[in-house]
């Protein structure tokens, strides 16, 4: 009789142990269940906003109807492709977009001339107004007032030069085609999907009308004086035309090397200075090796090229089948959309130094101006007026001694904007 309680106490542990097992397996097994509906979720969104913008445009189907796309349906499709689909990559592409347009000697050699990239403090200027001027009439409707003050500003400052000849207009028509063509390579280089043949149309069609406003002329197309047939046609010539361009024109020079080590300063501004190196091997990788050798810079070390393509190929993985659309409240929003007490407008997310940002609480004291005060940079608001803490006006953008300077032009300018560029398709 002794041995009853023993073998009741065995029949206990071992009813124990099942029971543990059992709940083991149950976790796995929800475990399972709930990664296996969380990938099914991913799956049946990550294409959702895709298929919204083929609904919600007639340009879907056939070539004939690209032919009628216009240019603000050209510029909303390009807006949520930017700020919502791939905001990182196509904020690079843009950047390298100008980087690039560095590997031309002419181009090259008149930035140096101006001194707009001799020194740091016009480099990080330069960088922050030019990248806010190309945002300005991207971020808003082509018919608005702050698209066309920003394009008649661009044009403001482009004309001087353009009119002397120290801007070639076979520059102009390539700094164009980089803008259009660097983003839809880099979306199909490291993103997740390629863009459709409507958002790349959107992309031909959108900056052709910008050329248009600009007043770039395409004669060194092949359709230049007969006329386009949408967007998608408007890419191909000047994807062409921009490589031959590159052929002939894109060479090393001392210049090229200066102006690149001004600009990878400025896109490696956020690193601490032991991983600044680090930064220069990225944008060295993301190079090709026609503009690397223009620029006079060695690829980075092989075990770099590596790692770089394993990190871009597990985010392109990770954001095809395991994160979720980005939700329209996270989109990537760069100005206020309203002018502040002194009638201008801030930026709100920036990379080099603080140039147009607003001194709030977040800004100076939240984490990553903890960061940035920890590592030496200066934060919004500090060295007083120096980096525009109330912000910018649109007019006022460009070199310095152009502040203030060229109101009434860029107003005729925009006189015509509004009579020319109301929203239409640009094609015949």
């Amino acid at each position: 009789m002794p041995t009853l309680p023993l073998l009741r106490n065995i029949r206990d542990v071992s009813l124990l142990n099942a029971l543990l097992q059992a709940s083991v397996y149950q976790q796995i097994l929800c475990a399972l269940l709930g990664l296996a509906t969380y990938l099914a979720l991913v799956s049946s969104l990550r294409f959702q906003r895709r298929q919204a913008i083929q609904k919600k445009y007639s340009y879907y189907g056939t070539r004939q109807s690209l032919r009628t796309m216009t240019d603000r349906d050209a510029w909303s499709i390009q807006k949520t492709v930017m700020q919502t689909e791939f905001p990182f990559i196509v904020m690079k592409s843009l950047q390298f977009a100008l980087f690039r347009t560095y590997g031309i000697p002419t181009i090259s050699t008149l930035l140096l001339t101006t001194s707009q990239f001799s020194e740091p403090s016009t480099s990080f200027k330069r960088y922050a107004d030019t990248g806010t001027l190309i945002g300005e009439f991207m971020a808003f409707d082509p018919r608005s007032e702050r698209a066309q003050t920003a394009i008649a500003r661009t044009k403001f400052l482009h004309q001087g030069y353009r009119a002397s000849g120290k801007i070639l207009e076979a520059d102009m028509l390539y700094t164009l085609s980089l803008f259009a063509l660097e983003p839809i390579r880099f979306v199909q280089q490291f993103e997740w999907r390629e863009m459709t043949d409507m958002e790349r149309c959107a992309v031909g069609t959108y900056w052709k009308s910008l050329g248009d406003a600009l007043g770039i002329s395409y004669e060194a197309l092949p359709s230049g004086k007969t006329g386009f047939q949408d967007g998608l046609h408007w890419l191909e010539e000047m994807g062409l035309w921009s490589k031959q361009y590159e052929v002939e024109y894109m060479k090393p020079h001392p210049r090229n090397k200066e102006i690149a080590a001004r600009t990878i300063d400025v896109l490696v501004y956020n690193l601490p200075s032991f991983m600044k190196p680090l930064g220069e091997y990225i944008v060295s990788y993301m190079m090709d090796d026609r503009l690397r050798t223009a620029m006079m810079m060695d690829p980075p070390p092989a075990i770099f090229r590596v790692l770089f393509t394993f990190i871009f190929k597990t985010r392109r993985l990770y954001l095809r089948y395991l994160a979720l659309p980005r939700p329209n409240f996270m989109r990537m929003d760069v100005f206020t959309d309203k002018p502040n007490e002194h009638g201008r407008n801030w930026v709100t997310i920036y990379e080099g130094a603080p140039y147009y940002v607003k001194p709030t609480i977040w800004n100076r004291w939240g984490p990553v101006a903890w960061f940035k005060w920890a590592v030496g940079q200066p934060l919004p608001g500090d060295d007083g007026d120096k980096y525009y803490p109330k912000g910018y006006r649109t007019q006022d953008l460009g070199p310095k001694y152009f502040e203030g300077k060229g109101w009434k032009e860029v107003e005729l300018i925009k006189e015509t904007l509004r009579q020319q560029r109301t929203g239409q398709c640009p094609f015949p």
